[in-house]
């Protein structure tokens, strides 16, 4: 059987998904032996009540069935822990599944999304895959967020904001937020993938604003990145309007049943939770006693460049030692170098080779 040539292929696609670049996920490697310090993801073990949760749920003849489509029961710990009533949340397979609902259920073709920038570059793959523009605000060089993030604009659908955000571990704070969600005239998404490592959130402002809505994933904080859950927290009438875009089963028995004892152990996450901001720490202060400039981070990552060394090479010579982080280059802003915060015996690794680069 002939393949299909690439340019007869992208004719058979809509032109908005063949003018686009596909995201490329961080490298995830499948054999051999890495320090894995590239993803964000949870170095930990996620709590043991998760394991007894699968193993329960796989007896019998429970996965021969269609799950519950709306993940009630994950929605009424969840609301119990969060403060809000159950019809106030929607799950999705991961937070990018949620993110995938929001910018379909809002931005349609020749409309705008609008996103701070260097931020989560998913943002502008899912404005494409819609034929939609994508219109990238510069942070400042604090990482801060000016007034023309709010600048009025008559095609603009919606806002999204990583919070704490993505390469920099910053946070703006929630009060500055609601100054820029007020101004806007469209829905904001408040994208607190890593909220559960900041000093604050935006959950408060669901409740103030009717166009603010807060994504969360279970990748990063509840170490369940593998298993795929996520989701958003808006007021019932928004929900309401989700849900028709949602797929009819777009989390699994499995992944139901994990995410709701891991929300349900708290004291685990705390704990969880102590250890990273802990071990964050040390890493800040140990790169910049190497000389690099650590931003100080609110996730479970440290954003870092180097005045005077190219950051390309250093990656790489971290790689081939067999430690894995995150080069990334943003066209007009600059490069860094992206790191997760490990274990401490990864953390100390990784140091260690780093001052023999």
């Amino acid at each position: 059987m002939s393949a299909v040539p690439t340019s007869s292929a992208a004719a058979l696609v809509r032109p908005a998904i063949a003018g686009i670049d596909g995201y490329v996920p961080g490298e995830q490697p499948q054999a051999g032996k890495w320090i894995k310090l590239n993803t964000n993801e949870n170095p930990y073990a996620p709590s043991p009540a998760v394991a007894r949760a699968l193993a329960a749920t796989a007896a019998g003849r429970t996965l021969a069935k269609y799950p519950d489509p709306m993940a009630n029961a994950f929605r009424r710990r969840a609301a119990e822990v969060l403060g809000v009533e159950p019809d106030w949340i929607i799950c999705g397979n991961g937070s990018d599944d949620l993110l995938t609902i929001l910018v379909r259920s809002f931005v349609g073709e020749g409309q705008c999304l609008r996103m701070p920038y260097p931020s989560y570059i998913l943002y502008r793959t899912l404005a494409g895959i819609q034929g939609a523009a994508c219109e990238e605000v510069h942070y400042q060089r604090d990482w801060s967020l000016g007034d023309d993030f709010a600048a009025p604009r008559d095609d603009l659908r919606l806002a999204i904001i990583a919070n704490p955000n993505s390469p920099s571990g910053t946070l703006l704070p929630p009060a500055r937020v609601a100054e820029l969600a007020d101004r806007l005239a469209c829905a904001v998404v408040v994208d607190e993938a890593y909220g559960d490592f900041s000093d604050t959130n935006c959950l408060g402002l669901v409740r103030d604003n009717p166009r603010v809505i807060v994504s969360r994933s279970f990748s990063k904080s509840y170490a369940l990145a593998g298993l795929r859950f996520g989701f958003a927290v808006a007021q019932p009438a928004v929900i309401e309007q989700l849900l028709k875009v949602k797929d009819s089963y777009n989390c699994d028995t499995l992944s139901i049943a994990a995410a709701t004892a891991a929300i349900d152990d708290q004291a685990w996450l705390a704990e969880n939770r102590a250890k990273i901001i802990a071990t964050r720490r040390r890493l800040t202060d140990a790169l910049r006693g190497l000389g690099y400039d650590a931003l100080e981070s609110q996730a479970n990552f440290v954003w870092c460049t180097h005045p005077t060394r190219p950051h390309k090479p250093i990656y790489e010579a971290l790689k081939a030692n067999g430690i894995l982080i995150r080069s990334m280059n943003y066209a007009g802003w600059g490069d860094g170098l992206r790191i997760t915060v490990g274990t401490d015996d990864e953390i100390d690794a990784f140091l260690a080779c780093l001052k023999t680069i």
